[in-house]
């Protein structure tokens, strides 16, 4: 009875054992939707041919990565959306709250679990939860790698060296992954299915949560908010893609980086839909594929593939050796973290930057190169110069704590999957970029206009 044929390299086995008598059980954590998620396509599947239920299960910890009440108030309203959907096939939606490791494997225990499936994740912490919830277990595992449009163990085996040597691998590749999904069904099995309501409000009062970061109204979240928001950028934006992306002021971009975070939009489906759309430019929809597939799935190789992916010890050897070799170099202008934070150094497009995020949970991407790199200029030793771009970036972007930001603040600082250039005080050959050098590229006195007085207007 088997519904629905999968690709099933987009799984591995992380341990062998004897199933268990009850249903399948999907533990969601980093794809947090119903539709277009390979991980759930597959439950269903083990599920049809075994004649099993189906729940998924998500373990909500109090505590990630710098994540304050901005970032779980988005993530919860995503998953009241998912219990309805998961309620409409018949397929239970439990929550757990707690640690994984401390809280998982006994109510796996209680259903009596046939089969695990969890979704890949590269992140140090989610390794580790996955490594202590197999450690008390006795039935088979799997891992599926439903953000990658070509899994991460299946692209390369090694970290990359740089976009040019881990593109051909996935072009190489795209035919046998880029595919249509197919469909979730009613599940015949479970009548008795068991749906958690989550009550989003309640649940941020308990977590005692940083409120720093303000919720936001915009973007609106979930999986149906994330459709709607890719409809719209392949309709009004997707055109203008290519020669207006890195223009702050042009809103070209795509807005769709909190939805992949989050896994309330699936990469895949984005990618896929763009390069239906004929009617717009080839080298826009290039350009596009170039960003959510090449540099998306190089950041997932590069954590995956480094321990120290948000350390100098993840940065290339030259990259390191030159920041090593200038560490004692004076610095013009020395900012404490809060006066980082608040926006208050002599650089006002500095600060609109920070103030885009810190108000509206974002920062446009070509202005988030330059922001790290001010932050390597402005502060005494390049550790802390990543820790406190990493710090602030987790804290207010909605999609922090996540692959794409360690290695875009690697990128920006170290150097990583760049090349060397002429050496220069404090950045040896870190690729450099400055004030000037942004009023070449895009109206600078228009974007400050638009965001430097957030922050007092806020307080």
């Amino acid at each position: 009875m088997n519904q629905h044929p999968l690709n099933l390299l987009r799984r591995r086995l992380l341990q062998d054992g004897e199933p268990g008598r009850g249903p399948v059980v999907y533990w969601m954590s980093r794809e947090q939707r119903v539709r277009d998620n390979w991980a759930l396509l597959e439950a269903q599947d083990l599920a049809l041919t075994r004649e099993r239920a189906v729940t998924v299960v998500f373990c909500l910890a109090r505590g990630f990565l710098g994540a304050g009440r901005r970032q779980f108030s988005f993530m919860l309203a995503g998953l009241e959306e998912v219990c309805r959907d998961l309620k409409a096939l018949n397929i239970s939606f439990r929550w757990i709250f707690g640690d994984p490791g401390s809280t998982l494997p006994g109510f796996l225990s209680r259903l009596d679990c046939g089969w695990l499936l969890t979704d890949f994740d590269p992140l140090r912490i989610k390794k580790r939860w996955t490594q202590s919830v197999l450690d008390q277990l006795s039935i088979p595992v799997y891992e599926v790698d439903a953000h990658n449009v070509v899994p991460c163990w299946e692209a390369s085996n090694k970290r990359e060296f740089a976009a040019r040597t881990f593109r051909p691998k996935l072009q190489r590749r795209l035919s046998e992954f880029l595919e249509p999904y197919t469909q979730l069904i009613v599940h015949p099995y479970g009548h008795q299915a068991v749906h958690d309501d989550l009550d989003r409000r309640g649940i941020l009062q308990d977590l005692h949560l940083d409120q720093t970061a303000s919720e936001l109204a915009r973007p609106e979240p979930g999986s149906a908010a994330a459709e709607r928001a890719l409809r719209s950028f392949l309709a009004e934006r997707l055109h203008r893609y290519a020669g207006e992306r890195n223009d702050p002021n042009a809103d070209a971009v795509s807005g769709l980086s909190p939805y992949f975070h989050f896994g309330q939009l699936s990469p895949h489906r984005a990618v896929l839909e763009v390069s239906r759309q004929d009617s717009a430019p080839k080298e826009a929809r290039e350009a596009f594929i170039e960003e959510a597939l090449v540099r998306r799935e190089l950041s997932d190789n590069f954590c995956e593939q480094t321990e120290g992916y948000d350390s100098l010890a993840g940065l290339p050897d030259w990259g390191r050796q030159s920041l090593e070799a200038h560490r004692e170099d004076i610095r013009d202008s020395l900012y404490s973290r809060q006066e980082l934070e608040e926006g208050q150094t002599h650089d006002k497009l500095w600060n609109a930057a920070q103030m885009e995020m810190v108000r509206t949970g974002k920062m446009h991407g070509y202005l988030r190169m330059y922001w790290a790199k001010k932050i390597l200029e402005w502060t005494e030793s390049p550790e802390e110069a990543l820790s406190a771009a990493i710090a602030l970036n987790d804290r207010y972007q909605l999609d922090g704590r996540d692959p794409n930001g360690y290695t875009g603040i690697m990128w920006s600082i170290g150097g990583l999957h760049d090349r060397p250039f002429a050496e220069r005080k404090v950045f040896g050959k870190i690729r450099f970029m400055s004030y000037a050098g942004c009023t070449r590229k895009f109206d600078v006195q228009e974007y400050i206009r638009r965001f430097e007085g957030l922050f007092t207007e806020g307080a």
